[in-house]
């Protein structure tokens, strides 16, 4: 993967004036997402750059325990706001996590655009971006800049949205891929929803990419929104067995939960790099608990994943050099796109809207 350090360069620099409406909204208009518009040619959109208040958990357990354990930070992200977007008809939403490499023009950016183009606002949130203090290099990133605080940008942004009159707040979809897609899970838990948004906004619903099954939670209660992850046959960060055991846990704790496996699929298919191609360090056999306390704990070694060091010897102990096949693919992202746009407005227009 790459780093798109160009990032910032092709975002508006400037924000806009928003209107206050004087009148309600009218009724939620549905929104349609069988035809995606072809990334090769989306005109040259390009999102807005924004900021708001976020924080830096470094897990559940630091939420709330002090600007020492849960620092504040200004998170940064791209707003990609539908040319048919008014107080008077507020949009649908996605927030999009990106993943160990940063957001990418051929991924997130793209799907921004995507998105806007169909009548959907999104958020690209740019974690990293946002804690340049923290670290800067690869390596770096994955030890210093946590799930955790992905998702505190994640439902900071849900409020951030839920403020522009020109959004549906009860409509907002998390997104996230690899990396990301393993945030977009946790978020789905209840645990993580009330720690993180404890004045009770919700996501609508959840879609993980390719998100690397390995954490479980001891509460299994979920928000109540869908939640759908998308996984490719030959990814090998991804376990299917893993995965399946974290939809029951979803299931069981009150949550519409749906695995997909793409056969024949490798990691990042929806990405620019022809594959298949090895990459990165495989995570698969990494095994953690969240606790009641939202303790993140490794289930091999039994060490609390507390901090920079021991989260480095958890994941050098459970991961392995062998890494994993990427390749993109287009006729599967062709697939995904059909199953994330009929997902996505179930939950949009009103079936399985149970996380508002």
């Amino acid at each position: 993967m790459r780093f798109l350090h160009s990032f910032w360069g092709v975002l508006v620099p400037t924000f806009f004036a928003l209107a206050i409406p004087l009148t309600g909204p009218a009724a939620a208009d549905p929104v349609d997402l069988t035809t995606w518009p072809d990334r090769e040619t989306l005109n040259g959109r390009r999102g807005a750059l924004v900021t708001y208040p976020s924080h830096s958990p470094f897990t559940l357990w630091e939420v709330g325990k002090g600007e020492t354990l849960d620092p504040p930070t200004d998170a940064r992200a791209a707003l990609f706001l539908p040319d048919n977007a008014n107080a008077d008809a507020p949009v649908p939403a996605v927030v999009l996590l990106h993943g160990a490499a940063g957001v990418l023009g051929s991924r997130e950016l793209t799907y921004g655009a995507q998105f806007a183009e169909m009548g959907v606002a999104a958020l690209v949130i740019d974690a990293f971006g946002a804690r340049r203090d923290k670290a800067t290099g690869f390596l770096q990133r994955l030890l210093e800049i946590t799930e955790t605080m992905a998702l505190a940008d994640a439902y900071s942004g849900l409020r951030f949205l839920d403020a522009l009159p020109q959004v549906d707040g009860d409509r907002v979809a998390l997104m996230g891929f690899s990396y990301g897609g393993m945030s977009t899970m946790l978020g789905a838990f209840a645990q993580t929803a009330e720690a993180l948004s404890p004045d009770g906004k919700r996501f609508a619903a959840h879609v993980s990419f390719y998100g690397p099954c390995i954490a479980r939670f001891d509460d299994t209660r979920a928000t109540g929104a869908p939640v759908l992850l998308l996984a490719g046959s030959e990814d090998g960060i991804v376990d299917p067995e893993r995965c399946g055991e974290i939809v029951e846990d979803l299931r069981a704790g009150g949550a519409d939960a749906d695995f997909v496996l793409y056969e024949g699929a490798y990691h990042q298919w929806d990405g620019s790099f022809a594959g298949p191609r090895t990459i990165g360090r495989n995570l698969a056999e990494c095994e953690l608990n969240v606790n009641a306390k939202g303790v993140v704990r490794d289930t091999f070694t039994l060490l609390p994943m507390s901090g920079p060091f021991l989260r480095k010897v958890i994941l050098g102990v459970c991961s392995d050099a062998d890494g994993y096949l990427i390749g993109r693919d287009d006729a599967i992202r062709d697939r995904s796109n059909r199953d994330v746009g009929a997902f996505l407005m179930r939950a949009f227009n009103g079936k399985n809207r149970q996380g508002g």
